[in-house]
Formats: C-alpha cells, structure tokens, sequence
C-alpha cells in the first residue's frame, strides 16, 4: 500500500512554508528598523522623560502648587526637646554642641516632606510675658535657667533657619505662644489653614475649622489634633482650655488653680457650667469644699485665666515660599554641620525635573513627651557629627 504523503516526497532543497513566512518577517523588520530606527530611540527617550518628570510632580506636588497650610512651629519647646533629648556628644567641626540646632532642623524637615505647607513661621519670644509675670510673680519663677550650651545653640538658631528660607518671628514682650496664636488668626482672615507644631497644650485653645495642632509620634508619622481631638485629651472644647488652665492648674507655668480641683473635676464643672464665671456664679450650689476654694480664690483664678488666654499681637501673613536648601547647607556649614549640610545639598542636586529629590526625615516624639528618640542612651565617647 503506498501512502499519501510517499507519493509526493517534500523535496530536501525546498525550505518549508513557515520557514520562509519567518525569514521574510525578519527582513520587513529590519528595514523598518533601519528606516525608522532613530525616530524610534528619540520617542523612547522622549517618553521616559516624560515618566520621569511626571513621576517626580506626583511625588512632589509642593512644586508646582503652594497652596498647603501655613506650619508654624514652637521652636523654643523644639530646641528644650532637641537639647534634653538627644546625646550631649553631637557637636560641630568647631567643637561646640549643636544637637539642639540639628533635632530641630530635621523636625522642621521632616514636617515639611509630611505636610507640604504654603509657608513655615518658626516663633521665638520672651520667656516670660512681663505683664503675665506683673499679674502672677511666680509664673514661671521654678523654670530654672537655660543650660549655656543651650543658650549659645538658641542664639544662632534664627540664621540658621532664615537661611534655609523659613520666617522667623520673635516678641521681646509676648511669648512663642502668642505668636503661634496671632499667626493662626491671621491665616484663618485669610480663608488659610495653620499647623502649629508645639507640645504646650496651652495652645489647644488655638484650635478650631482652620487650625489644628501637630502631634509627633515615635511609632509613625505625625498626627493632628483637631476639636475633636481636643474634647477627647482634656474634656472641654478648644475655646474653654483658658477656663481649664484656670481651674485646673498648670505646673509647667507654675500657675497652681483651684485648690482641690483636678483635671477630671474641673472638665466637669466646665461642661456643666459653661466657663469660669459659670462656674463662680454656681459655687454655691456644689460641694462645700469646692464651693469654699471657688469662693476664696475667685480673684486668683480670673488672674489665671488672663494669663492662660494667648493675646493677639500685630503679625503679617507669610508668604508662600520653599525650603532652600541650597542656602541651609551653607548655613550649617558654617557651624560645622557638615552631615546636615551634605543631605540638603542631595537635596539640591536632585531638585531637577527628571529625578525625585530624597529628603530626611525627622524623629518624631509624642507631642506630650519632651524626649525625642535617642534619649536615655549612653552618648558615644568621642563626639558625633550632625
């Protein structure tokens, strides 16, 4: 029997269909190539430029919009929690301590990859308020004295943090508290929003639809604590935190309060009555010895609350405006930072449209801790470079 396929044999010198279907795909290929090869390459490049650049405003919308909050930063409260909290041994090329400086920058840094704001105001002012004093001379009187090696960092923290293109704003007369108030006020007429970044929880009273406090925390990114936030830590709204203080007492300005009132208590008594001449004016009806320390201490605690209550001091919106690196490394340099000055000059270098620039972070602390990470170690014997 004779198959099929042995009747007519494929003969061995001609190549098979699909092989030939191949070989001419390959040359149509290579003459496309060879004809349009260079336009090709140029609209690769041109595309992988364009990922990039687009890669780098998702990361980085900061650059091309300024319209964030307004941050506006207690930078006396970070340089105390920089200074108490990190190793004595961080000093500069000339020897001197710095890590004050250092902690307050990379906080500062920090919140600003987080929040990308319009603009940072970095207050300072008196450390005690003359006429808060004049009302109350023991406000503030048990706060021992700076620590030189603080002071002298203090002295040179405005350059350094004009230089890296931040306002910086002080009040011979008024506290950073103020400030940090009036600032907020002043964004909130403006139809802006304020972070403020302080651990004082004086400034609660700050609080409102525009402002919220900054929270750092050391197990992830910082926080903010709105009004509800407010109600949930001290169990009355932003605008009674002068009538807490008032009852309540705050040790940290020496200010004493009613006399066997406490926080829970005194959060009561506001909730019940309103405010502090609320609750002057009910005396009489509550406890016997509630109502004899309201009574006997009615004049005191007016005292306390005007001294709680932040005052309102004539202060111009920023303007919108980056951190500039550039001048900050230059700035650090000088006081022998050369660690810090290296990382905002990377900072510079990749500040160009085709590559996302990398920033640091910064070490982030419960506002209500004045330990920043690192505190409680044993410093290094020889000293560290920031």
């Amino acid at each position: 029997v004779v198959r099929e396929a042995d009747e007519h044999p494929q003969r061995p010198d001609r190549p098979d269909r699909t092989d030939r279907l191949d070989r001419w795909r390959h040359r149509w290929a290579e003459r496309i190539e060879r004809a349009h090869g260079s336009d090709r390459a140029e609209r690769a490049e041109r595309a992988d430029r364009a990922d990039r650049v687009d890669l780098y405003r998702r990361r980085h919308r900061w650059a091309d919009r300024m319209s964030g909050s307004l941050l506006a930063v207690d930078t006396p409260w970070l340089l105390y929690r920089s200074h108490f909290g990190l190793p004595r041994s961080i000093k500069g090329a000339d020897g001197a301590p710095v890590g004050a400086l250092l902690g307050t920058v990379n906080t500062i840094l920090g919140l600003v990859q987080w929040c990308s704001p319009r603009a940072v105001v970095c207050c300072l002012g008196a450390e005690g308020a003359d006429y808060r004093v004049a009302l109350y001379p023991r406000y503030h009187a048990h706060r021992e004295a700076m620590p030189p090696e603080l002071r002298a960092q203090w002295d040179r923290a405005p350059a350094l943090l004009e230089a890296l293109g931040w306002s910086v704003a002080t009040d011979d007369a008024l506290e950073a508290d103020d400030l940090l108030w009036s600032y907020s006020r002043i964004e909130a007429a403006a139809g802006g929003d304020t972070l403020i970044c302080s651990g004082d929880r004086d400034l609660f009273q700050t609080v409102d639809g525009h402002t919220a406090v900054v929270e750092l925390r050391r197990d992830g990114p910082p926080g903010t604590i709105d009004a509800a936030g407010v109600q949930q830590r001290s169990g009355v709204t932003p605008a009674q935190i002068p009538d807490l203080i008032a009852l309540r007492g705050d040790p940290s300005d020496g200010l004493p309060g009613a006399r066997g009132i406490g926080a829970k208590t005194a959060a009561v008594l506001l909730s019940e009555h309103r405010s502090l001449e609320g609750v002057l004016a009910a005396a009489p009806t509550l406890r016997p010895r509630i109502a004899a320390a309201l009574g006997e201490q009615a004049d005191e605690l007016r005292t306390f609350r005007t001294i709680a209550a932040l005052q309102d001091i004539p202060v111009t919106r920023p303007p919108d405006g980056l951190t500039d690196h550039a001048q900050g490394a230059n700035a650090a340099r000088e006081l022998g930072m050369e660690n810090l000055a290296a990382r905002l000059e990377q900072g510079v270098a990749a500040a160009s449209p085709v590559t996302a620039p990398s920033t640091g972070t910064a070490s982030c602390a419960r506002a209500a801790d004045s330990r920043a990470p690192g505190a409680g170690r044993r410093p290094r014997r020889s000293p560290r470079r920031p």
